[in-house]
């Protein structure tokens, strides 16, 4: 049987290489800098001739669409397949689910560094450190080894064994050299790599010489060689500081809010938010030289990390020195100043073109030759003068200074850069009437124990949630957030969970409904069970005769999920882009990550309007236009809305009622009426009361007084207390 493909295997990648390039292996700079990157999946490119500088000690966020290819490129750079990075650069992806590291692309590295799960967290994170892992294996094979006295043949075995495993390793890394070569240079890589093939044939051998054939003088040679290995070995261990590692795992572990008791304990035990910090973890223990961290969507964090901003659109890096926000802002606003320039041109030209058409009829009717060379002089000047009117440096427009070079006009053009269109999101607003008044839920009292368990996850919370409110409830990962969802929601409405201790009630006639990743999962579960569901299919099977085709088709295309996207594409297709082969490209493009299940996810919950609505973490996948979109969906939905999330942006916009560009510190005077906004205004013109914000707290619910911007501070007050 062959081998399962890996999903990277379909990337491929090129960029500018010339005779005067040093090769990656030669370069002691940690700095990356490649020219005409080409980034290519499926053979569709993501990104065509573009630029990628990455300075040593500076911090960069990437941005861009869901499906631009953010993600594909971090993990190019992860496994080291763009060409012209150094290979002893040691970088680092954390990813959603995994961490990527440079150091872990030889077979079998990887489970070193993440076994099966039962070591304590402690362990787990020490673990992760593959470099360091690879040489205590190596020490203890070789010391085992010489420490064997009844079988001299064991030291020539270990040494051949991990010469063997080296030798393999230098080959491949000089097989991806090769491949990117060309000229008098490609055909001395290819020279050694025939060299690299020759010694690992030659290792081959080695390892399958029978026993009987390994003279005296062989293991006393084999036997020296193992000593002084050993010695470098541990030489290396000595340099990575490997002895403090556990001391160093523990302090990270601690910085990042594990309790002690925390620590000592299984990773197995750890909800999937904890084991999420624990791979954030094992990322800050390794000493590398890059760092990447996947789905960091949270724009208040991006925000205060950036110290640039690589932006992928239209298969280009834009560098932008600054944050998103101030990228927007001054998007926005060069955007608006050249349009508004461009249309006082226009209007300044087509006067001038009006008087010299008037000039030219006069002189025409009176044959003045004079007048008719002052009409031809007009119109040079016109089509010499019709473009930029502002320098580079923002004074007046010098052509020796602006437009050096040759040219066929006299001004540059006014470039009006292009603008994303603005992603879409309508939910339905209404929900039914209730008939008569009363709170949706009220909690009082409440305690909450899982099994078996010594202590509340919950004690005495209460809570009322009425009717069009907004709640929100922000709280460390395991501090009882998803128990709260599960208690409003209850066994009624499906997974959820009943008191211990107290009593919620729930309206009689309210209908609840509850967004949580476990719905995006079950989604996936059964696209995986029935390779033929589609979006449509799955939505006319749960609107179950209440909704048209046409109906469904226009709530799926108003939620991101138009035509042949909900009626063709499966839902087993909606992650990851698993069946590229099958629908071409689209997939690629739509469905690199888990937004568009998101989407679908949405559309089974909103078909029809609850009058509250949970969301738990629902922005945790999707990009930031897509994020402002679903706050200003539910700026206008009727319904109440209970908001768990750690995203401050959104809990800001969503709960607290600030406007995105009052949350982003952006003027509102700055920012054009965009087109959602005056949808927004003509439909109907209803806006929700700002709401209370929450923080569960050592088992307790807790009103935040200042909303997030106390919750951020409290945060900042508990990071001091750990420096």
């Amino acid at each position: 049987m062959a081998p399962k493909k890996k999903p990277t295997e379909g990337i491929v990648a090129t960029a500018q290489q010339s005779r005067f390039h040093l090769d990656a292996t030669e370069v002691a700079s940690k700095d990356i800098d490649i020219k005409d990157l080409t980034l290519s999946v499926a053979g569709r490119d993501l990104l065509s001739h573009a630029t990628l500088t990455l300075r040593e000690n500076h911090h960069y966020v990437l941005v861009g669409r869901n499906g631009t290819g953010k993600s594909t490129l971090l993990r190019a750079l992860a496994e080291g397949r763009i060409p012209g990075i150094p290979w002893s650069l040691h970088m680092l992806l954390l990813g959603q689910t995994d961490v990527v590291n440079s150091s872990l692309l030889e077979e079998g590295l990887a489970k070193l560094a993440f076994e099966d799960g039962t070591g304590t967290v402690l362990e787990h994170v020490v673990r992760s450190d593959a470099r360091r892992e690879r040489a205590i294996v190596e020490a203890k094979q070789l010391s085992d080894a010489l420490d064997d006295a009844k079988d001299p043949l064991t030291v020539v075995h270990a040494l051949r064994k991990l010469k063997h495993e080296r030798l393999t390793c230098a080959h491949d890394e000089m097989a991806r050299i090769a491949a990117r070569r060309s000229g008098a240079r490609g055909a001395k890589a290819r020279k050694d790599l025939i060299a690299a093939e020759e010694a690992v044939v030659s290792s081959t051998a080695l390892l399958q010489q029978p026993p009987s054939e390994i003279d005296g003088a062989t293991i006393q040679e084999s036997t020296r060689a193992a000593v002084d290995l050993l010695a470098e070995i541990q030489a290396s261990l000595d340099a990575m500081d490997a002895v403090s590692a556990e001391a160093r795992a523990r302090t990270v572990l601690l910085g990042l809010g594990f309790g002690e008791e925390v620590i000592l304990r299984p990773y197995a035990t750890l909800s999937g938010g904890w084991r999420t910090r624990c791979s954030l973890a094992s990322a800050l223990f390794q000493k590398v030289d890059v760092l990447l961290l996947d789905e960091t969507h949270d724009r208040d964090f991006a925000d205060a990390v950036a110290d640039e901003l690589l932006v992928l659109r239209e298969q280009i890096l834009e560098h932008f020195k600054g944050n998103l926000s101030l990228y927007e802002h001054e998007r926005r606003s060069h955007t608006k100043y050249l349009t508004r320039m461009q249309a006082a041109q226009d209007k300044k030209t087509k006067h001038i073109e009006s008087s010299i058409a008037s000039a030219l009829t006069a002189a025409k009717r009176t044959g003045d030759d004079k007048k008719l060379k002052q009409v031809a002089s007009r119109r040079k000047k016109l089509e010499e003068r019709t473009g930029l009117e502002v320098g580079l440096k923002g004074g007046r427009f010098k052509l020796n200074r602006d437009l050096m070079g040759y040219h066929l006009s006299r001004r540059d053009a006014i470039d009006i850069p292009t603008m994303d269109p603005l992603v879409k999101m309508n939910l339905p607003l209404e929900p039914p009437d209730l008939r008569f008044p009363g709170a949706l839920v009220a909690l009082e009292g409440v305690s909450f124990a899982y099994p078996k368990a010594k202590t509340y996850t919950l004690h005495q919370v209460d809570l009322v949630i009425h009717p069009g409110e907004r709640v929100g409830v922000a709280g460390l990962n395991g501090s009882g957030k998803s128990t709260l969802v599960g208690l409003v929601v209850g066994v009624e409405n499906g997974n959820g969970l009943k008191p211990t201790k107290g009593s919620v009630t729930r309206h009689a006639r309210a209908r609840i409904a509850c967004f949580s990743q476990h719905e995006v999962e079950k989604l996936e579960e059964r696209g995986k069970r029935d390779a033929e569901l589609t979006a449509l299919r799955e939505m006319m099977q749960v609107t179950a005769g209440t909704m048209s085709e046409q109906e469904v088709r226009g709530l799926l295309s108003g939620l991101g999920l138009p035509g042949k996207i909900a009626s063709d594409v499966p839902v087993a297709a909606l992650s990851g882009g698993q069946k590229v082969g099958d629908f071409g490209w689209a997939c690629v493009e739509l469905f690199t990550d888990d937004l568009r299940q998101v989407r679908l996810a949405l559309a089974r919950l909103v078909y029809s309007p609850s009058h509250l609505l949970v969301l738990d973490e629902v922005t945790t996948h999707l990009d930031s236009d897509t994020v402002l979109a679903l706050v200003e969906s539910l700026k206008q939905y009727r319904g109440a809305l209970l908001i768990i999330t750690h995203d401050r942006f959104f809990m800001r916009c969503v709960v607290e009622g600030e406007s995105p560009n009052e949350s982003t510190g952006v003027e509102d005077s700055d920012v054009e009426e965009s087109d959602s906004d005056s949808e927004d205004g003509n439909r109907g013109g209803w806006q929700a009361k700002p709401g209370p914000v929450y923080r569960i707290v050592k088992s307790q619910l807790k009103l935040l007084n200042g909303g997030m911007r106390k919750y951020e501070a409290i945060a900042e007050k508990a990071i001091g207390k750990l420096k």
